[in-house]
């Protein structure tokens, strides 16, 4: 198994560290990872990205010009990275934000109410998992087990009281995927 994702979308969205936990937890479950992130100068409200390859092999590569799967927050993500996934890859969206929907055939697009569902939990921080919750419902990347022990360890101590509510915000990222008809 090898997957190549690139998830995007405006600083302070969680775009690196959902990358960094994704990448963690191939780490925990002894996957080979590359975790590659990209920014402009202003981390908060610019555009930002990061590339993640989880593997069962050796990567040759962490550079990248097609993805399996890309996750894309905001509607310039979108125009940028749709074009980039692989024919039979997956895109993934938050519906809020984007005014134009993907439109490609050849790939499935699945959206997620990610922002709206986060509101509705009262937390915007969660935002991201439920995102990731999303993803790996629809390509189950790495386990529940590897992504607690990547928060374990990519939260600090003082935080690991936030555990369950992130644990709790990837099982409904799963139940909120929607698979849009082409």
């Amino acid at each position: 198994m090898k997957k190549e994702i690139i998830i995007s979308g405006f600083g302070g969205q969680g775009v690196l560290s959902m990358g960094k936990i994704l990448a963690y937890s191939g780490l925990m479950e002894g996957k080979e990872v590359t975790w590659m992130p990209a920014y402009g100068p202003e981390q908060r409200g610019g555009t930002a990205n990061v590339t993640v390859i989880v593997s069962d092999d050796r990567i040759s590569s962490p550079i990248l010009s097609h993805y399996d799967i890309a996750i894309v927050l905001n509607q310039p993500s979108l125009d940028k990275f749709e074009p980039k996934v692989k024919p039979g890859g997956i895109l993934i969206y938050d519906s809020y934000g984007i005014i134009n929907p993907p439109t490609r055939k050849d790939i499935e697009v699945y959206s997620i109410s990610a922002m709206d569902k986060a509101a509705e939990m009262k937390n915007a921080k969660i935002f991201n998992m439920i995102v990731l919750g999303g993803l790996l419902h629809v390509s189950p990347v790495v386990t529940n087990e590897g992504l607690e022990k990547a928060l374990r360890k990519t939260l600090p101590e003082r935080h690991h009281d936030l555990i369950p509510l992130n644990m709790e915000a990837l099982r409904v990222g799963g139940e909120i995927m929607e698979k849009q008809e082409r």
